[in-house]
């Protein structure tokens, strides 16, 4: 027995662990008041001048971007699998999400540098008409937030999208209470803080996302999987000499995958052993490891065919 593989590479085993959901209505519906925002928000930038909310109109730009590359993404993630493509579009989430947060890392830093210049020279903002776009903004947003906030925590790409509906809500908040401030009491640089604590919202999310999608594309081993403890685990198995060639990834949400050599002794193929040994090897992997059988590939061998391999093999 040279190898043992649990895992569909034309769909089949798709629909079981790890399905894509279709989120397309949700995103449609978010967009479209996204989109109005912003040219709300524009219009009322242009009016006011206001830095906070030309910054905030800049977010919900790139919310919109953000939801309509997400939109883009859930359609092409229904696509089913095939022999070129044995994941079929699953990982366009995380290409998404990753798009997304940079474009929001970039939103972030140019308000804090706008924020930081108008800290020393403060234009003057006509708070009522400040107001009245915030408050707009911000009921426009909680909307948005209501209709993503069941499904984000479904993948990258859902994730994605609610924070950056929910970072512009934050943002319209903080709108309206420098519009509050300089009504009442007229100081012109509320409207530059309120630019940077939109910044403040924007950067640490902006960079988390960035660090986690970049970790999937890399292909670093999936958050909380000790591939030391899981090789530790399958060496105590009966029969099992050496385990090596021992990789792990995640394709996309719900699809963490991983692959090994186990060598077991020269017996296993005469009696028997070999494919019991493959079946308990991903059974410990499973039971211990939240990786699915569906998704795991492991190449039995004996200590001959390991000696033959490459270097670089043996000792991964």
């Amino acid at each position: 027995m040279g190898a043992g593989h649990a895992h569909g590479p034309t769909g089949g085993a798709h629909g079981d662990a790890g399905g894509a959901a279709d989120f397309r209505a949700k995103l449609w519906i978010a967009f479209g008041i996204t989109a109005a925002i912003v040219v709300a928000q524009a219009i009322g930038s242009v009016v006011t001048g206001s830095l906070a909310l030309l910054t905030d109109t800049a977010h919900a730009l790139a919310d919109a971007s953000g939801l309509l590359v997400a939109l883009v993404a859930a359609t092409l993630m229904m696509r089913p699998a095939n022999a070129r493509r044995t994941w079929g579009f699953r990982r366009i989430e995380v290409i998404a999400a990753f798009g997304q947060a940079a474009l929001l890392l970039v939103v972030g830093v140019y308000a804090v540098v706008e924020g930081i210049r108008r800290l020393a020279e403060a234009p003057e903002v006509p708070a009522f008409e400040l107001l009245v776009f915030g408050v707009f903004g911000l009921v426009a947003n909680i909307i948005a937030i209501a209709v993503l906030s069941s499904s984000r925590g479904a993948n990258f790409n859902m994730r994605a999208a609610f924070l950056e509906v929910l970072n512009d809500a934050l943002g319209s908040v903080g709108v309206i209470v420098a519009a509050i401030v300089i009504a009442t009491t007229g100081f012109a640089q509320a409207d530059a803080v309120a630019g940077l604590f939109i910044a403040a919202l924007i950067l640490p999310r902006a960079v988390r996302l960035l660090r986690e999608t970049a970790s999937v594309l890399m292909e670093f081993t999936p958050r909380g999987l000790d591939l030391d403890e899981v090789r530790d685990h399958i060496m105590r198995l009966d029969h099992v000499t050496d385990v090596h060639d021992l990789h792990a990834s995640t394709v996309a949400t719900g699809l963490p995958t991983i692959t090994a050599h186990v060598v077991v002794e020269d017996r296993c193929f005469s009696d028997g052993h070999a494919a019991e040994v493959l079946q308990e090897v991903r059974s410990c992997v499973a039971e211990h490891f939240e990786v699915s059988v569906l998704h795991s590939t492991f190449q039995i061998e004996n200590g001959r065919i390991r000696d033959e391999e490459p270097p670089s093999v043996r000792h991964a």
